[in-house]
């Protein structure tokens, strides 16, 4: 039995009465059927709606032979009547969505004649996906461009042409639809094969937001948001860049160039304190001179660090091991050679203080789980 579709003849009906016409048992629930139902399914990217039926939840609705199934927490009587309510802001949310990626899949065709190929309502984010390239450069104006089409608040017509009327309607396909087609309208935008809800004008979208577009196969992919859902993303944004404006004492449009300028700085200061740090490394390798094995703890070492420390002791001493940690957390080691097998002490270093590591004769690094005291009782009953 076909459901009457009341979500085509008023997307913007919230409550219906409808009879139940059946109820099966289901794994996760129980799929009801009515004779009409305001409840959309999911189909063309645009996902269900969910609500309450007759006092329990719907769960989601899908579409199977011109039936729509709704999948609830409960079962409902056959041949009952009951209420149905959607849940409006989620139905609007995909309604906002949906009608914003006509708009700019629409302009995208017109300007640079490629299909929209790929379609997804995200929890944060659409993303569209179209055959060919789009110049990022171009994004705000095909954004400046779709935004004014809301702000028009243009009607939008959705209609089923006859068979004869179909042949002569421009719509955007990437080939012909055998005949019936619901045909989507945005008036000088786009005219499109589409199954989806939309609001009744483009003022309702509000907005559109467009984020980013990269490459993706042989063409690209939009990341986009519109309408209420852009706007909380974008106060979001406003609200971690009034943190970031505090942080660098600088205006709210000028961010970018304080973040620049304090990356700037700190990579000068990084290649300063590397200079030093190469300095006192030297001072202390120079402290090791003619020992046959140096073992030095320092702290708060990077790995790469308390391998350069190493390479500079190294050339003052036979075997040179350095360890930067705490008896807590472990040690980093690094274990050096000119002359010994560094690797098999460093392996003999790890199998009997916990730890693991590699490297090759000349050279080993790892990690150990041991104290200080541990460590250098290791070494001095392992003396070289």
């Amino acid at each position: 039995m076909n459901t009457t579709k009341l979500y085509y003849e008023d997307s913007h009906l919230t409550a219906f009465t409808a009879t139940v016409t059946c109820c099966t048992p289901v794994k996760k629930g129980w799929e009801i059927t009515l004779d009409a139902t305001a409840f959309y399914p999911e189909g063309g990217g645009q996902a269900s709606d969910t609500g309450i039926l007759g006092g329990v939840k719907v769960l989601s609705v899908r579409e199977e032979n011109e039936e729509i199934f709704h999948l609830c927490d409960k079962p409902l009587e056959v041949g009952s009547t009951v209420e149905g309510t959607i849940d409006w802001e989620h139905r609007f949310d995909l309604m906002q969505q949906h009608a914003g990626e006509h708009i700019v899949s629409g302009i995208i065709h017109k300007r640079y004649g490629w299909h929209n190929v790929g379609f997804h309502m995200g929890a944060d984010v659409v993303t569209i996906d179209f055959d060919g390239p789009v110049p990022a450069e171009d994004l705000q104006e095909i954004e400046n461009t779709a935004n004014n089409a809301i702000w028009q608040d243009l009607p939008i017509k959705c209609w089923y042409p006859t068979p004869e009327e179909l042949p002569t309607v421009p719509y955007r396909r990437k080939k012909d639809l055998p005949w019936p087609v619901r045909i989507v309208e945005f008036p000088g935008y786009d005219i499109c094969a589409c199954c989806g809800t939309h609001p009744k004008t483009t003022g309702a979208i509000g907005l559109v937001k467009l984020f980013s577009c990269v490459k993706f196969h042989q063409g690209v992919r939009i990341e986009m948001a519109c309408g209420k859902r852009a706007l909380n993303m974008l106060t979001a944004a406003y609200e971690q860049n009034k943190q970031v404006s505090q942080a660098f004492s600088a205006k709210l449009q000028e961010t970018g160039s304080a973040a620049r300028r304090m990356n700037e700085a700190l990579a000068a200061e990084k290649f300063r304190a590397s200079a030093l740090e190469k300095q006192l490394f030297a001072h202390i390798a120079q402290g090791y001179a003619g020992k046959t094995l140096a073992v030095h703890f320092a702290k708060d070492l990077s790995p790469n660090s308390c391998r350069e420390l190493c390479d500079a002791i190294a050339d003052f001493a036979k075997v040179a091991v350095t360890l930067s940690g705490n008896d807590e957390g472990g040690y980093c080691l690094c274990v050096l050679s000119h002359t010994e097998d560094a690797k098999a002490i460093g392996d003999a270093a790890a199998k009997a203080l916990n730890g693991r590591g590699g490297g090759k004769k000349e050279a080993f690094q790892g990690r150990i789980s041991a104290t200080q005291g541990q460590i250098e009782n290791f070494f001095a009953q392992n003396e070289i």
